[in-house]
Protein backbone atom coordinates (compact mmCIF):
# COMPACT_ATOMS: atom_id res chain seq x y z
CA UNK A 1 0.00 0.00 0.00
CA UNK A 2 2.62 2.85 1.11
CA UNK A 3 4.79 1.47 -2.36
CA UNK A 4 3.04 3.92 -5.06
CA UNK A 5 3.28 6.49 -2.45
CA UNK A 6 7.24 6.04 -1.90
CA UNK A 7 8.00 4.99 -5.90
CA UNK A 8 5.80 8.98 -6.14
CA UNK A 9 8.19 10.31 -3.90
CA UNK A 10 11.13 8.77 -5.59
CA UNK A 11 10.65 9.90 -8.40
CA UNK A 12 10.03 13.60 -7.76
CA UNK A 13 13.35 13.45 -5.61
CA UNK A 14 15.09 11.87 -8.59
CA UNK A 15 13.56 14.60 -10.84
CA UNK A 16 14.72 17.44 -9.02
CA UNK A 17 18.08 15.69 -8.51
CA UNK A 18 18.82 15.43 -11.80
CA UNK A 19 17.85 19.09 -12.22
CA UNK A 20 20.14 20.21 -9.67
CA UNK A 21 23.00 18.54 -11.45
CA UNK A 22 22.40 19.72 -14.78
CA UNK A 23 22.17 23.56 -12.73
CA UNK A 24 25.48 22.04 -11.30
CA UNK A 25 26.81 21.22 -14.91
CA UNK A 26 25.82 24.55 -16.10
CA UNK A 27 27.33 26.55 -13.08
CA UNK A 28 30.62 24.64 -13.56
CA UNK A 29 31.21 25.64 -17.06
CA UNK A 30 30.39 29.16 -16.07
CA UNK A 31 32.57 29.14 -13.85
CA UNK A 32 35.72 27.69 -15.62
CA UNK A 33 34.80 30.38 -18.46
CA UNK A 34 35.01 33.03 -15.45
CA UNK A 35 38.20 31.89 -14.23
CA UNK A 36 39.62 31.89 -18.03
CA UNK A 37 38.25 35.21 -18.76
CA UNK A 38 39.89 36.20 -15.78
CA UNK A 39 43.59 34.90 -16.56
CA UNK A 40 43.18 36.31 -20.01
CA UNK A 41 42.71 39.29 -19.09
CA UNK A 42 45.28 39.55 -16.57
CA UNK A 43 47.82 38.44 -19.47
CA UNK A 44 46.59 41.48 -21.26
CA UNK A 45 46.94 43.56 -18.40
CA UNK A 46 50.84 42.48 -18.23
CA UNK A 47 51.52 42.70 -21.44
CA UNK A 48 50.22 45.90 -21.25
CA UNK A 49 51.42 47.13 -18.31
CA UNK A 50 54.48 45.27 -18.42
CA UNK A 51 55.81 41.80 -17.22
CA UNK A 52 57.36 42.68 -13.85
CA UNK A 53 54.61 45.40 -13.55
CA UNK A 54 51.89 43.00 -12.82
CA UNK A 55 53.11 40.62 -9.80
CA UNK A 56 53.71 39.78 -6.65
CA UNK A 57 56.31 42.20 -6.09
CA UNK A 58 53.48 45.10 -5.93
CA UNK A 59 50.99 43.02 -3.58
CA UNK A 60 50.64 44.94 -0.04
CA UNK A 61 52.67 43.73 2.83
CA UNK A 62 49.48 43.91 4.75
CA UNK A 63 46.62 42.04 2.72
CA UNK A 64 43.11 42.22 4.06
CA UNK A 65 40.05 40.40 2.45
CA UNK A 66 37.68 41.69 0.55
CA UNK A 67 35.16 38.95 0.46
CA UNK A 68 33.97 36.93 3.54
CA UNK A 69 32.52 33.39 2.84
CA UNK A 70 29.59 32.21 5.41
CA UNK A 71 27.50 29.29 5.80
CA UNK A 72 24.75 29.03 7.70
CA UNK A 73 21.51 25.85 8.33
CA UNK A 74 18.15 26.21 6.92
CA UNK A 75 14.93 24.99 9.14
CA UNK A 76 15.51 21.48 7.03
CA UNK A 77 19.36 20.65 8.11
CA UNK A 78 20.54 22.03 4.46
CA UNK A 79 23.89 23.99 4.69
CA UNK A 80 23.80 27.43 2.34
CA UNK A 81 27.25 29.00 1.42
CA UNK A 82 27.21 32.61 0.39
CA UNK A 83 30.22 35.43 -0.14
CA UNK A 84 29.68 39.15 1.87
CA UNK A 85 31.97 42.25 0.80
CA UNK A 86 34.06 42.56 3.83
CA UNK A 87 33.24 46.17 4.50
CA UNK A 88 29.42 44.90 4.73
CA UNK A 89 28.73 44.55 8.11
CA UNK A 90 27.01 41.87 10.26
CA UNK A 91 23.65 42.19 12.23
CA UNK A 92 26.23 41.56 15.05
CA UNK A 93 28.81 44.39 14.21
CA UNK A 94 25.99 46.76 14.01
CA UNK A 95 25.23 49.04 17.49
CA UNK A 96 27.32 50.50 19.65
CA UNK A 97 30.99 49.36 20.48
CA UNK A 98 30.94 50.01 24.21
CA UNK A 99 28.08 49.44 26.47
CA UNK A 100 29.92 51.66 29.07
CA UNK A 101 29.00 55.35 29.97
CA UNK A 102 30.96 58.46 28.26
CA UNK A 103 32.37 61.15 30.02
CA UNK A 104 31.35 63.95 27.93
CA UNK A 105 33.45 66.85 29.93
CA UNK A 106 36.96 67.02 31.26
CA UNK A 107 39.14 65.52 28.33
CA UNK A 108 40.86 68.28 26.34
CA UNK A 109 41.76 65.77 23.81
CA UNK A 110 40.20 65.21 20.51
CA UNK A 111 39.32 61.58 19.84
CA UNK A 112 41.34 59.24 17.88
CA UNK A 113 39.66 57.82 14.83
CA UNK A 114 39.22 53.84 14.28
CA UNK A 115 41.75 52.32 12.92
CA UNK A 116 39.54 49.94 10.69
CA UNK A 117 39.34 51.21 7.83
CA UNK A 118 37.06 50.11 4.77
CA UNK A 119 38.97 47.72 2.85
CA UNK A 120 40.67 49.13 -0.03
CA UNK A 121 40.77 48.22 -3.51
CA UNK A 122 43.52 45.78 -4.50
CA UNK A 123 44.27 47.26 -7.48
CA UNK A 124 46.03 50.28 -6.21
CA UNK A 125 48.95 48.48 -5.65
CA UNK A 126 49.55 48.45 -9.83
CA UNK A 127 49.50 52.03 -10.19
CA UNK A 128 46.17 54.73 -10.34
CA UNK A 129 45.81 54.50 -13.56
CA UNK A 130 45.67 50.64 -14.56
CA UNK A 131 44.12 49.19 -17.61
CA UNK A 132 40.73 48.28 -18.17
CA UNK A 133 41.84 44.58 -18.65
CA UNK A 134 43.23 44.52 -15.33
CA UNK A 135 39.60 45.51 -13.64
CA UNK A 136 38.12 43.25 -16.18
CA UNK A 137 39.91 40.57 -14.57
CA UNK A 138 38.88 41.10 -10.99
CA UNK A 139 35.57 41.23 -11.84
CA UNK A 140 35.67 37.98 -13.69
CA UNK A 141 37.70 36.29 -10.49
CA UNK A 142 34.94 38.47 -8.31
CA UNK A 143 32.27 36.63 -10.38
CA UNK A 144 33.99 33.29 -10.55
CA UNK A 145 34.12 33.30 -6.30
CA UNK A 146 30.21 34.04 -6.44
CA UNK A 147 29.61 31.10 -8.81
CA UNK A 148 32.30 28.49 -6.60
CA UNK A 149 29.61 29.43 -3.29
CA UNK A 150 26.66 28.83 -5.27
CA UNK A 151 28.28 25.43 -6.56
CA UNK A 152 29.20 24.73 -2.65
CA UNK A 153 25.39 25.31 -1.44
CA UNK A 154 24.16 23.37 -4.49
CA UNK A 155 26.45 20.19 -4.26
CA UNK A 156 25.49 19.72 -0.31
CA UNK A 157 21.36 19.99 -1.73
CA UNK A 158 22.70 17.18 -4.46
CA UNK A 159 24.31 14.86 -1.57
CA UNK A 160 21.06 15.58 0.34
CA UNK A 161 19.21 14.46 -2.33
CA UNK A 162 21.01 11.62 -2.51
CA UNK A 163 20.83 10.08 1.02
CA UNK A 164 17.20 10.83 0.95
CA UNK A 165 16.80 8.66 -2.80
CA UNK A 166 19.61 5.92 -1.11
CA UNK A 167 17.01 6.10 2.33
CA UNK A 168 13.87 5.40 0.31
CA UNK A 169 15.24 2.87 -1.55
CA UNK A 170 15.98 0.69 1.22
CA UNK A 171 12.62 1.68 2.58
CA UNK A 172 10.83 -0.06 -0.82
CA UNK A 173 13.46 -2.89 -0.59
CA UNK A 174 12.08 -3.43 2.94
CA UNK A 175 8.38 -3.52 1.95
CA UNK A 176 8.61 -5.38 -1.24
CA UNK A 177 9.55 -8.36 0.07
CA UNK A 178 6.84 -7.96 2.64
CA UNK A 179 4.26 -7.58 0.02
CA UNK A 180 5.26 -10.58 -2.46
Amino acid sequence: MAAPGLRAQMDSLLLQLLRDLEELEAKRAALNARVEEGWFSLSKARYAMGAKSVGPLQYASRMEPQVCVYTSEAQDGLQKVWVVRASAQTPEEVGPREAALRRRKGLSRTPEPESSPAPRDPLNWFGILVPHSLRHAQASFREGLQLAADMASLQIRIDWGQSQLRGLQEKLKQLEPQSA
